[in-house]
């Protein structure tokens, strides 16, 4: 299968890349760069450096590398950023859905999978949550990415071949399990990233953002997936997907873990204590996102394999032991 990825040189599209290299399909990448590593692309696959609000541009590499399916993952992902710039997200992240599709409709390319986001739910009121839950985002993030499914679901509704899926991410985390591949982002804003840079000494403390949050120890809680499981359901998931089908997942381990949680499993990872600062709430944040996971695995058998958050750190940090500056 000839596999375009968007965002191929980030840290889940880089693992998506490799993952679908060793299933014997074909990627072709495509990045900007913006935010993205050439180095963390897998040797010999082609890189069109391309912005996917390129739609010519898409459209002919679509053509010409006679695609059979698409995994879109190009999207700007800070919630705080989005919230101070929600202009720049709507047009990065819902404009270059549009673009995408407009390219895939014209190549006649029918099988699509999106990576959408938890943030797309806001604040639900029931936890574990499922894929029915209501939608109702409270950051221009979620947003972003909830006008993108609808646009997808609505172009699929009139053309019968197009089959797509969506999957709602919670906390990705993890790296390869070799080191290789791992995390890197600027500004970095994920917990145990800024948590093991820290470890490093790349930052003086960590700060946790609000400890009066309505859950035991008053800090958020997230479900965290490892970015290895997350990348095999894609694949999965685009294996499966019949003409005119439309696929919605969550994508988590099913229980989720606090802000303190991660830096107690973090600091035992590391083998010694961080300076914490405690400061005031990040605005977007709700106080609780972990997923009920049971859909995709009746459906397909996908479940997490990596359910330790502790063992999701040490992954990571042999990545940040091993790169210490990114790449």
């Amino acid at each position: 299968m000839n596999v375009l990825v968007t965002g191929a040189c980030g840290y889940i599209g880089s693992h998506a890349v490799r993952c679908l290299l060793a299933a014997g399909h074909r990627p072709i990448a495509l990045d900007d760069l913006s935010r993205g590593h050439r180095q963390a692309l897998a040797p010999g696959v082609p890189l069109l450096e391309l912005d996917v609000r390129n739609s010519e541009g898409v459209y002919a590499a679509l053509k010409s590398y006679r695609v059979d399916c698409v995994l879109h993952f190009a999207a700007l992902a800070h919630v705080a950023e989005s919230v101070t710039d929600p202009l720049r997200y709507f047009d990065n992240n819902t404009v270059g859905t549009l673009s995408l599709l407009r390219a895939m409709q014209r190549a006649s390319i029918q099988r699509l999978v999106f990576s959408s986001t938890c943030a797309t739910y806001g604040e639900p009121t029931q936890m574990p949550i499922r894929e029915e839950a209501k939608q109702e985002p409270i950051n221009p993030y979620g947003w972003s990415k909830l006008f993108s499914e609808r646009m997808i679901l609505d172009y699929a509704q009139q053309a019968p071949e197009f089959s797509c899926a969506i999957l709602r991410y919670f906390n990705v985390a993890g790296s390869a399990a070799d080191g290789s591949l791992g995390e890197d982002h600027d500004p970095e804003t994920h917990l145990i990233p800024v948590i093991l840079q820290a470890a490093l000494g790349k930052r003086s403390h960590v700060t946790i953002f609000g400890e009066d949050y309505d859950t035991p120890d008053g800090t958020c809680i997230r479900d965290y997936v490892h970015v290895e499981d997350l990348v095999d359901a894609h694949l999965q998931v685009a294996s499966a997907l019949a003409a005119g089908q439309r696929r919605i997942y969550n994508l988590g381990v099913g229980r989720g873990h606090s802000v303190r949680e991660v830096v107690n499993a973090a600091e035992s990872v590391v083998g010694r204590p961080l300076k914490l600062e405690v400061g005031p709430r990040r605005a977007g944040d709700p106080p609780a996102l972990f997923a009920d996971p049971g859909k995709i695995q009746r459906e397909l058998g996908w479940t997490a394999k990596h359910t330790d958050v502790r063992r999701i750190i040490e992954s990571a940090w042999r990545w940040f032991e091993r790169h210490p500056d990114g790449y």
